[in-house]
């Protein structure tokens, strides 16, 4: 398909002639050459079909997670230990700077749950020395928190220090105030032996 128009040529102004359509002097005919308007087929892409079908029962398959949630309560058992825990701890307690041991005996005055923690009150004899304690019992993790209160401690022990222990009251280490102090361990147990008088033997 090709396209013609006419072609004006300037006027003495240098303006293109076709303004005034009366003074448009013709001088030649240019012809365009025009594409033809063909009707182009557009592919369209057929949607993916899988081969596999879907089976909407599936989706009523309850999901299964390996492991158990963890039930403990640490918040209960504070509570339980509160209750339960002996009032009455004997053992001994070996520095390691001396190398001594003394007897220890430690009574409990007060046991109240606060928490997931046990707030411990009660009196510690170590050795010929008394004092009040003070501290604190995690009952999720068993670690204890002993506090001797009293200005005057044995040579071994020393104002500032603390009872250490990681299982509850079976086993504690003594954590002094110090670095040069290398502490000591602290070994006490929930019954007391009461030692038995000798029976009186009759004089006949």
């Amino acid at each position: 398909m090709v396209s013609c128009g006419l072609v004006g040529e300037p006027d003495r102004d240098g303006v293109q002639a076709g303004r005034n359509r009366s003074n448009l002097r013709e001088s030649s005919i240019a012809c365009m050459p025009v594409p033809p308007v063909m009707d182009v087929p557009v592919e369209i892409q057929a949607p993916f079909e899988s081969s596999q079908s879907f089976d909407s029962s599936q989706l009523a398959i309850p999901l299964e997670l390996e492991g158990s949630v963890e039930s403990f309560d640490p918040v209960a058992r504070a509570a339980d230990l509160a209750a339960t825990l002996p009032r009455q701890w004997c053992g001994n307690y070996t520095s390691f700077t001396s190398n001594s041991t003394v007897d220890v005996e430690l009574t409990l005055t007060r046991l109240k749950p606060m928490g997931q923690m046990v707030d411990l009150r009660g009196e510690m004899r170590i050795g010929s020395i008394s004092t009040p304690v003070q501290g604190n019992l995690n009952a999720k993790s068993d670690q204890l928190d002993l506090l001797p209160l009293s200005s005057e401690l044995t040579d071994d022990l020393e104002i500032g220090g603390r009872f250490l222990g990681l299982q509850d009251f079976s086993l504690a280490g003594w954590v002094a105030p110090r670095l040069t102090n290398p502490g000591g361990r602290l070994d006490l147990s929930g019954s007391c032996a009461v030692s038995e008088s000798a029976p009186i033997r009759a004089l006949w």
